[in-house]
């Protein structure tokens, strides 16, 4: 895992919620150990709605309060779903509150998944300092050719699944794989978001992955 220099770029008539912690970047000294950021994360305030990012079907839904995601749901998407001859799991943590969604439910695109939260155990460092994790949503994303998938204890793992910077999905096409991403020429390390608007209209039109917040008008 490493960091590939992805970046979003918004529409410019809108005005979304940005990244501060991106993918891949070193954990390990929150975490006392080897690690790095297996997803991105974008601050929002308290009860802000996450979103799904495209069409889907709920294939976990955890809440360990052990886990440094705290509660979380995981969404499977078909081909059908995303319009990527690949099936996409994205992951969406930190919720404030469960989500109502039941496992083996399906969810329409931008559909509400639960409030924003800090869910979770806090780094050790945060911890030593009597700091508390600000609210945010930690967007994670896979993907495999093949549908199947393994269930062992709270996590879900797609059979020869691969991890991908979620600002990829949104590139909608392969090549996913990090060595790709890092080796694109700069102008393509930033990459069209497409959204959907606080009224619940996607941009552009017939977009069928969209940011995992809604974003307002400018």
């Amino acid at each position: 895992m490493f960091e590939t220099g992805l970046r979003p770029l918004f529409p410019a008539g809108a005005q979304c919620r940005d990244i501060d912690e991106q993918w891949a970047i070193d954990y390990t000294y929150k975490r006392n150990r080897e690690n790095y950021h297996g997803g991105i994360d974008m601050p929002a305030p308290f009860g802000t709605p996450m979103i799904a990012a495209a069409a889907g079907t709920v294939v976990s839904k955890t809440g360990d309060p052990d886990s440094y995601r705290g509660i979380e749901i995981i969404l499977r998407h078909s081909p059908e779903d995303t319009g990527i001859p690949l099936w996409i799991y994205s992951q969406y943590a930190h919720f404030d509150a469960m989500p109502k969604h039941q496992v083996g439910q399906r969810v329409g695109i931008g559909e509400v998944l639960g409030p924003t939260g800090n869910s979770g155990r806090r780094p050790s460092r945060a911890r030593r300092r009597k700091r508390a994790r600000r609210p945010a949503i930690h967007f994670a994303v896979w993907f495999s050719a093949s549908p199947k998938f393994v269930v062992r204890g709270n996590k879900i793992i797609p059979v020869k699944g691969r991890w991908m910077d979620p600002n990829a999905l949104y590139r909608k096409k392969p090549p996913f794989d990090s060595p790709a991403m890092k080796a694109l020429p700069g102008p393509e390390k930033k990459v069209p978001i497409s959204i959907m608007f606080e009224d619940g209209k996607v941009h552009p039109a017939g977009s069928k992955i969209v940011w995992p917040y809604t974003c307002k008008r400018k």
